[in-house]
């Protein structure tokens, strides 16, 4: 497989991150930017108005080569910043229960729609690499460890919008006259710095902290293939830099976990037990979820370097650290 140095060949370029804003998204651009890259970053949020946005985006905003641009990825005014040398889509609809009932309009419009916007638009300004982000979502309750080529069993609104925007770019990568390759990134429940705080970590760290206990959903015996944050973002870099393309790739974390032991590893890096209010599994979350990664080892080159406990107290120092920051809004 072809495999482009990615540190040379970003010096001068220019990548464009939707999504840039957000969790994942603004980790790339830092390291994006560390790498020689100028980048461009769209997202609906504004730092001048969103407070988690302008956190987010503190260190790139102050980085010679970043260029920030408050549009929707369907705006015309996004479309025009589209003469790039790779896009990365990160921009997107998340989380499972608010995908159920009306919100699925949303969804629809964020992950499908969006995406079918962004896939023309790199036709047209000839952009040679698009790496999208998708979702272990699709899965749902496939056979495990889940493969790529295997059976793809959504059970949420948000895993099958997912699904239907990674198939809608593969398929215009797949044209005889498509200038764009493309891969998609099938991540397993990335967690680290900046994490939302809905998501299951951050829930935890956020509960210890304050001392109000979390929604503990199911029984804890439910196993999640966590993926810390800079192994997701190496992730993205290999993908823009080797040839593997039309195809979706596993990126995932060490080892599928049980919650539980989640709870426990949070206990000993916090040195407090995190307080729980058990409440009934909500409809959509698989009971499991497990990866095979021996396409992103043999196409990327991809191996994950965080170890869970590792993970866990890089995103409890850097809760601490931001103070009061994380706390906007609380866990859902």
């Amino acid at each position: 497989m072809h495999k482009l140095d990615l540190l040379n060949t970003g010096r001068g370029k220019l990548a464009l991150v939707t999504g840039a804003a957000g969790f994942i998204g603004s980790n790339l651009v830092d390291a994006l930017l560390a790498s020689g890259w100028r980048v461009t970053g769209i997202d609906r949020r504004s730092p001048e108005t969103d407070p988690v946005a302008a956190a987010n985006l503190q260190q790139a905003l102050t980085t010679p080569g970043f260029t920030f641009e408050q549009a929707d990825v369907t705006d015309t005014r996004a479309r025009e910043l589209r003469k790039a040398d790779i896009v990365f889509h990160l921009a997107a609809a998340t989380g499972v229960r608010p995908s159920w009932g009306v919100n699925f309009a949303d969804y629809m419009r964020d992950n499908l729609t969006a995406t079918h916007h962004l896939v023309q638009e790199c036709e047209r300004a000839d952009v040679r690499r698009l790496v999208l982000a998708s979702s272990s979502s699709v899965y749902g309750t496939a056979p495990q460890p889940s493969a790529e080529d295997g059976p793809l069993l959504p059970i949420s609104p948000y895993g099958v919008s997912k699904l239907a925007a990674e198939q809608l770019a593969l398929a215009y990568a797949a044209r005889s006259a498509s200038v764009t390759s493309t891969v998609a990134l099938r991540f397993f429940t990335v967690y680290g710095p900046r994490q939302r705080p809905d998501m299951a970590i951050s829930r935890m760290l956020y509960a210890v902290r304050t001392g109000v206990p979390m929604n503990l959903y199911g029984d804890g015996h439910q196993r999640r293939n966590f993926t810390f944050v800079t192994d997701a973002v190496r992730a993205l870099l290999l993908a823009a830099s080797t040839g593997t393309t039309g195809r979706a790739v596993n990126i995932a974390g060490p080892a599928s976990v049980t919650v539980q032991m989640v709870l426990d590893t949070v206990e000993e890096v916090t040195g407090q037990p995190v307080p729980v209010v058990h409440t009934a599994s909500r409809s959509g979350d698989p009971a499991s979820t497990a990866a095979d990664t021996r396409r992103a080892t043999a196409g990327l080159g991809y191996r994950p370097a965080v170890s869970l406990p590792e993970g866990i107290t890089r995103q409890w120092q850097w809760m601490r650290a931001a103070q009061s920051a994380p706390l906007i809004g609380g866990p859902a």
